[in-house]
């Protein structure tokens, strides 16, 4: 799934790298990248299923062996909804206008949370206007951790993007369900701890915009010079 930057599902793009805690977090994570379709082992914290409907239009953009959604679709945690649909509740949309924060809650319990499934290389066809919402979210600055981007601020996966929104808004039991069917799922919640926490302690979107302003800013005064991840594609080459 797209990340964040205005015009993502997930928040403005930021050319601040992650704090350096999380280059050693990195390092120190055991994660199980060979297939992304590999059940997560049991465990006695797997979470509880969302009592809430969890959605998503999937655009058909990604390889179905390795999206998230398409897993979630699989094991029926997931609705695929219909172009044309309009979805009552959160939408986790590059149209969003504010970030999803802990004021969202009764939104997502009583219309429930859904996620546009679409890739940034294809951003100009994708038809969000057949994908309405009242209420189009972003999300702020956060690391993914599935295999494919991991490491890499904003990358985030469907299920990354979905369980930062129920966990940002007070739902962080749902988040571990729906993350602990991924082998690489745990990854996630540990890898953004602080950044999480500090989200699920706000009010509404602006105090969420003061909370990662403050988050970044701590990044800048604690980053070295030497870089953490090589850069991406979109980082070392020029658009097509």
């Amino acid at each position: 799934m797209a990340p964040g930057k205005k015009g993502s599902v997930h928040g403005k793009r930021s050319k601040h790298h992650a704090p350096r805690d999380y280059a050693e977090t990195l390092n120190d994570l055991t994660i199980k990248s060979s297939s992304d379709d590999t059940d997560a082992s049991s465990s006695d914290d797997e979470g509880i299923k969302a009592t809430f409907s969890v959605s998503m239009w999937d655009l058909n953009h990604c390889d179905p062996k390795k999206c998230s959604g398409r897993k979630l679709l699989r094991h029926n945690l997931i609705k695929n909804l219909k172009l044309g649909h309009r979805f009552q509740g959160l939408v986790l949309s590059p149209v969003g206008t504010q970030c999803v924060s802990p004021n969202d809650k009764n939104i997502i319990e009583t219309f429930g949370l859904a996620v546009i499934d679409c890739s940034w290389a294809k951003i100009d066809e994708t038809p969000f206007s057949r994908m309405k919402s009242p209420h189009p979210r972003l999300l702020p600055f956060l690391v993914a951790a599935n295999p494919i981007n991991y490491g890499k601020p904003y990358q985030l996966s469907c299920v990354e993007a979905l369980a930062a929104a129920m966990f940002i808004t007070g739902h962080k039991s749902e988040a571990k369900f729906y993350l602990s069917k991924f082998s690489w799922g745990h990854s996630f919640l540990e890898l953004n701890s602080d950044a999480l926490d500090l989200y699920a302690a706000c009010t509404d979107s602006k105090s969420v915009l003061e909370a990662q302003a403050t988050f970044l800013e701590s990044v800048k005064n604690e980053q070295d010079d030497r870089p953490m991840w090589p850069p991406s594609e979109s980082d070392s080459a020029s658009d097509s």
